[in-house]
């Protein structure tokens, strides 16, 4: 069956809806060789799906590197297989069930078989999606040239190869250490800005000094001399009215 936009849309719907219920009904795919990380052209590749409820069967689809999702085989709880086109049977894939694990297995992996494998499964009555594994093939590194020349198309990555190359946890695993880093950060920077509001105000209240009180108090040197010129005043006041008293006596 090809790819298809509402297939798609079943897909997101299907992501969602497994968060919502929680881990009940968590499937998860994996390689059965769990030390395999990129499988190689022409060689026998085997795919686990582990299902908790085994008593209903899974559908194995494929997300190509282009977006289209394709969808392989449906595997029954007994273990019955229907390919697409109504088959019983592939000349590229096989599909059986082991207890809770249901099983894919691609006979002569291929370029066109390069993609991301997920398993569904209808449960009460709502569409449980997998986690997806990753497979595709090892990108070859070539060394950087160690001179200014141009560089040829032949060796540049392209942004598909890279996207492929990734570990499938890879990015994920960087999400907590990113955000870990970003509040450290945060909190340093707020450490640092009190640290210099405190400083501010500190230096700001040593410099506001209380306003120099002048003293109300007489100088000595001065009062000294008021006083001089206090009794100086009033010898003169009491020369002058002898001196009057002396002329009016001498009139009578």
């Amino acid at each position: 069956m090809a790819g298809s936009p509402a297939l798609l849309l079943l897909l997101s719907l299907g992501l969602c809806c497994t968060s919502a219920q929680g881990h009940r009904y968590a499937m998860a795919v994996r390689f059965l060789n769990w030390s395999m990380k990129h499988p190689k052209e022409g060689q026998r590749l085997e795919l686990e799906c582990l299902n908790n409820n085994s008593d209903n069967g899974v559908s194995w689809i494929r997300l190509d590197k282009d977006g289209n999702l394709h969808f392989i085989v449906y595997i029954s709880k007994y273990s019955w297989t229907t390919f697409s086109g109504n088959k019983g049977a592939s000349s590229q894939f096989e599909g059986s069930k082991q207890g809770s694990s249901y099983r894919l297995v691609v006979k002569n992996f291929r370029a066109r078989d390069q993609g991301i494998y997920f398993c569904i499964a209808n449960i009460h009555p709502m569409l449980h999606f997998s986690t997806g594994q990753r497979a595709f093939f090892p990108v070859a590194t070539t060394a950087a040239p160690t001179t200014s020349a141009a560089t040829t198309p032949s060796s540049q990555a392209t942004k598909k190869d890279i996207w492929h190359s990734r570990d499938p946890g890879t990015s994920h695993n960087n999400i907590p250490s990113f955000y870990c880093k970003m509040v450290m950060w945060v909190n340093l920077v707020c450490a640092c800005l009190l640290l210099l509001t405190a400083i501010t105000i500190t230096i700001t209240h040593c410099q506001s000094k209380s306003p120099v009180k002048v003293s109300t108090r007489e100088d000595p040197l001065a009062a000294l001399i008021s006083a001089a010129s206090s009794t100086n005043a009033e010898a003169e006041t009491v020369t002058q009215h002898r001196h009057f008293l002396h002329i009016s006596g001498s009139t009578l």
